[in-house]
C-alpha cells in the first residue's frame, strides 16, 4: 500500500482518463473505433488502417495534437465527435474514485482535474458520469497548447492555480506525465497500475502506486 503523508498535502491533481475514469473507453475508441472508420473511409483492409492510425499516434506522442480532437478529425476526415458519442456507454468512472474524492474533500484538501484530454471530450464524460461534483477545478490542457508532458505547461499551471508545488500530489497512470512532474518538483506523485479494467495490473516500479483508492482511505487525514 502506498505510504503517503496526507498532512504534507494541501492540494491533488489529479489525471481523468485511467485515474479518475476507467480507460477502456478511450483504449477502444482509438484502437479500434478510430481504425474502423478509418479503414471504411479510405477503402484500406482493417490491418492496413490500423497499422497506419498506429504510425500517426507515434508522430505526435506525447504532444498536444495527440490528444487533440480537432487535429485528429482534420487528419483523418473523420467526424471524431459523432464517433465518440456512438460508444458513449463505455464511458465509466472507476468503482473506487468516488469514496476516495469524498475523503479527500472531507479531509479540506484542494481537488483539481489536469487532464490533457480535449475540451469536448472533457464536457462528454462529465456528462456521462458527473464525476466533476467533487472537484474545485477542472483544467484541460488544451487551455495552454501544451500537454503535461512539457515543462512549460506545469510553469503556468503553477502560475495560474498558485499551488505549492512542495505540498501538492499528483495522480496520473501515464509514466512519462508522472516523470515531467517529478522534474518539475511536484512533491508527492502517485501511478495508478490498472487505469484499463480490462487490461492486466501493470507493475509499476518507479513510483508509488495504487490499483484501489479505497486501500488509502483508512490513512487519509
Amino acid at each position: 500500500m502506498p505510504m503517503l503523508n496526507w498532512s504534507n498535502i494541501d492540494t491533488v491533481l489529479l489525471d481523468m482518463d485511467g485515474t479518475l475514469l476507467d480507460l477502456h473507453f478511450d483504449n477502444h475508441f482509438f484502437l479500434d473505433v478510430v481504425p474502423k472508420a478509418h479503414a471504411k473511409r479510405q477503402g484500406l483492409t482493417l490491418e492496413a488502417a490500423r497499422a497506419d492510425i498506429l504510425a500517426r499516434y507515434d508522430a505526435v506522442m506525447g504532444q498536444i495534437e495527440w490528444y487533440c480532437l480537432d487535429y485528429w478529425q482534420e487528419q483523418l476526415q473523420l467526424p471524431i465527435m459523432e464517433l465518440k458519442r456512438e460508444v458513449q456507454h463505455l464511458i465509466s468512472i472507476r468503482e473506487d474514485v468516488p469514496a476516495f474524492l469524498e475523503a479527500l474533500r472531507e479531509s479540506g484538501k484542494q481537488l483539481i482535474l489536469l487532464t490533457n484530454a480535449h475540451p469536448n471530450s472533457l464536457s462528454l464524460k462529465i456528462e456521462r458520469t458527473q464525476f466533476d461534483k467533487y472537484l474545485d477545478k477542472l483544467v484541460s490542457t488544451h487551455e495552454y497548447g501544451v500537454s503535461k508532458e512539457s515543462q512549460m505547461l506545469w510553469q503556468q499551471v503553477e502560475r495560474d492555480l498558485g499551488f505549492d508545488k512542495s505540498r501538492t500530489l499528483f495522480v496520473d497512470d501515464s509514466i512519462s506525465v508522472l516523470n515531467a512532474a517529478q522534474e518539475f518538483g511536484i512533491g508527492h506523485l502517485l501511478a495508478v497500475a490498472n487505469p484499463d479494467s480490462r487490461q492486466p495490473e501493470r507493475e509499476i516500479t518507479e513510483y508509488l502506486s495504487v490499483s484501489d483508492y479505497r486501500t488509502l482511505l483508512p490513512i487519509i487525514d
